[in-house]
This record gives structure tokens, sequence and C-alpha cells, in this order.
């Protein structure tokens, strides 16, 4: 059987998605970057004038109209992806630097202008910064990691699929994402390592027409709603034909990194299929702003069923605090927290990897202090294929003949008659 190839050169369709335009000045403003940086922290800052990204667009971006900058197009075509672009912006640190002198082969780079403007920059430390820009910390290799630890390639019975569990399948239907996230479960695929997975939708599409346990269907990539409305919804509508699919998911980052893409075309799409759920990728607070704020409210107000999956990482959101502000911020904007996930093995992240037990001491901060919409569930993905296995702190103290005691999130013990009448056990 044809084995999902990760390794063959990447080929990108000239048209979908617009690549950076060369010819164009990914930055109008001829300042240097310390003096660029030094004006735009003398801004007003969020709350007050303007907002951040409006500050922004005034110092690097003056000539750039409104409807360029909330097309979603312009948005990819002015990318920033290489070391003398992002140079323009802010000053690199060494381990920055170093990585982005090998951008174009080993630490492939991409950032939409509009993420690009969340980012403090001139901090960095920047929880968002590090989850963009390239370290040389990524050529480090730490026991147990490696390009595929979920082993998604051992469970691909067809090119692009990804056949775990028994009722669903992962679709894996293309390699491109606006925005490359430093810590990427699927580095492998996106970033200039990988084929064009779109030559492999027909075979995908028959696999799941012709395997009836199937019932849920997670679209995922590289980031599903970077394609073309017109692929979109050729998707979709393949997908919910198909009589024992029950449910249809989207993964996607789209909404905090381009959400000038919630167009009122990609809208319209959407409301036609249903169920459609969308996990959406939240990592810090900062994300949830007044531009996503906006799209996820869209998605919401015509059907669309929303979850976060948050990845916890090292000195970006490995807090009580931070987390429980960007779960707030979620439901405000209907977007319910699903997962925490403990950051994979890959290749080179073990400077974003916190302990399990601190993701346990998260969790204890979080149930009984907040509402219970406001906690995901904390999961390890297992290496080797394994699946999701859930994470709980230590609740049950101890149990005899009659009760199981229980220790709640104050540290109080409280015992539960766990004995049904008329039987032994």
């Amino acid at each position: 059987m044809e084995q999902f190839n990760t390794k063959q050169a990447i080929v990108i369709d000239a048209d979908e998605p617009p690549l950076t335009r060369r010819d164009v000045p990914t930055c109008t403003s001829s300042y240097s970057p310390k003096k660029r940086q030094e004006q735009f922290a003398q801004s007003p800052r969020k709350g007050t004038e303007m907002s951040k990204t409006t500050q922004f667009r005034k110092t690097y971006f003056p000539s750039t109209t409104n409807k360029e900058w909330n097309d979603w197009h312009w948005q990819l075509a002015h990318r920033i992806t290489t070391l003398e672009q992002i140079t323009r912006f802010l000053e690199l640190s060494f381990d920055e630097r170093q990585a982005l002198e090998l951008s174009g082969t080993q630490f492939p780079f991409s950032v939409t202008p509009y993420y690009l403007s969340l980012i403090d920059l001139n901090d960095q430390n920047s929880a968002i910064r590090k989850t963009v820009i390239p370290s040389i910390k990524e050529s480090f290799t730490c026991p147990g990691e490696s390009e595929d630890p979920l082993h998604e390639e051992n469970t691909s019975p067809v090119p692009g699929i990804v056949h775990r569990y028994p009722d669903r399948v992962l679709f894996l239907t293309t390699s491109f994402c606006s925005t490359y996230c430093r810590y990427c479960t699927r580095s492998r695929l996106v970033g200039g390592h990988s084929e064009a997975l779109e030559k492999h939708w027909t075979q995908a599409i028959e696999y799941i027409r012709n395997t009836p346990v199937i019932r849920d269907v997670i679209i995922s990539g590289g980031d599903p709603l970077t394609l073309s409305d017109e692929r979109l919804d050729w998707l979709l509508n393949e997908i919910f034909s198909i009589s024992h699919v029950e449910m249809v998911r989207l993964g996607t980052k789209v909404p905090m990194v381009l959400p000038q893409r919630i167009t009122p075309k990609l809208l319209g799409i959407l409301k036609k299929y249903k169920p459609l759920y969308l996990s959406v990728h939240c990592t810090h607070p900062d994300e949830i702003t007044e531009e996503s704020s906006k799209a996820f409210n869209k998605l919401a107000d015509i059907g669309v069923v929303m979850g976060s999956q948050t990845v916890l990482l090292k000195g970006v959101n490995d807090s009580v605090e931070t987390l429980t502000e960007l779960y707030h911020r979620l439901l405000k904007v209907r977007v319910k927290p699903y997962y925490l996930f403990q950051c994979d093995p890959i290749t080179g992240s073990g400077h974003f990897r916190t302990t399990v037990d601190k993701g346990k001491e998260i969790m204890r901060g979080l149930r009984g202090f907040t509402s219970g919409y406001a906690i995901p569930q904390y999961v390890i993905d297992t290496p080797g294929g394994g699946g999701k296995v859930p994470i709980l702190p230590e609740y049950e103290v101890s149990r005899d003949a009659d009760n199981l005691y229980l220790r709640n999130y104050e540290g109080k013990v409280f015992a539960y008659p766990d004995r049904a009448e008329g039987t032994d056990n």
C-alpha cells in the first residue's frame, strides 16, 4: 500500500494560496528598526487612542489602505518570511538571528502582518513572539523527540488520511499555513518540507465513502481555511454527501492569525453545512483582539460550534493566570475551551515543553476557581500513535467499604457513598 510520503519536494499552487509578492516591499517605512520601535513604543497603547494593530499599521504600513489590510489575500501576499524582512520590524536576539539565517532550509518561517502586529516588538520575551520567530534552540534534539511522534504516517491507510480511532478520521487537506507555529506537530508537512496534499483528495474521500464506520471527519492540514472558497465548498459538499458521516470538524488557527479570512462569502459557504464544528488553535490571551472577536462572533452567529485547542508552552502560557484569562476571553466570543495539550515531543521542541506535573498544577488552579465551561481537558497525545490520554490531578484520596474520599479545590476531603444498594460491589 502506498505510504503518505511527507519527504517529497514541496509543490505550491501559484494561485492558491497566494505566495509572498517579491516585487512589493513588505514594509513601506524607511526608518531603521530601532527608530521605528521607539516611535511605536511612544504611540498610544491599547485601550487609549488606538489599538495595537492600528499603531503597527501607522508605523510600518502607512500607505496601506483599509481595504488592502482587511483583504486576506493581501495579508497572505505580504507575509514576512525572511531574515531581511523581519529585521525591518524588530531587533533579533542572537538565537533568533542564527535560526533565521537558515530560514530557507532548516527553519522555515512565516507570519502575517496582522499577527506580527500583536507582538510586543520591544520585548524579546513576548509570548506570541516566541511562538512564531525561529530560535536556534530548535536545532537541539532531546531524547524521545521525532519528526512524527504521534506515528500519523503509520496509521495512514491512504495518503492524506490518518485513521487512529475507530469512528473518526483526520483528513490532511493542505500543507499550507499562513503563519508557522514553532512547536507544530506537523512541521514535517508545512513550511517547505512537503508535497501538495490536494492531489490526494479524491482517494481520501473515497476511503471515507467506503468505510461506513467513519461518522466524524476532522479536516486539517496545514490550515484548511486558507483554501479558496471554491475548493473548500467542494470539499465540504463531498464529505457531507456521504451518508454515514454525521459531523465534520475544521482544525484552524485562521481566526487568530488571519481574521480577515472570515468573509461574508466564506460565512455563506460554511452556513450551508451542519453540523459543522471548528477546532481553533488558541495560544495566548493577546490573540483575542477586536478583529479575532468579530471573526468568532460571525462564525457563531451562523451556527458553527467552536472549541479551542491550546498547547501548553513553557514561557508562553504556562501559568494559571494566563490560561484563565485566555479561557475567559474565549468564552466571551462563544468558544468553549476543549483541550489543553501537553506539547508533543517533535524534534527541537524541548525548550517549549513543561513537565506534566506543571500541567497538573495548572489544572488544579483552574478547577473550582472558575466556571466549569472555562476548564478544558488536559491531555497527552501519546507518542507512538496511542491516541489522547486525559491527565488529572489526584482528586481521589482513598476508599473504604462504604465511601470514596475526594479532595475538592480547597483541599478539603469529602466522603461519597460509593456502594449501590443490593450489591456487593
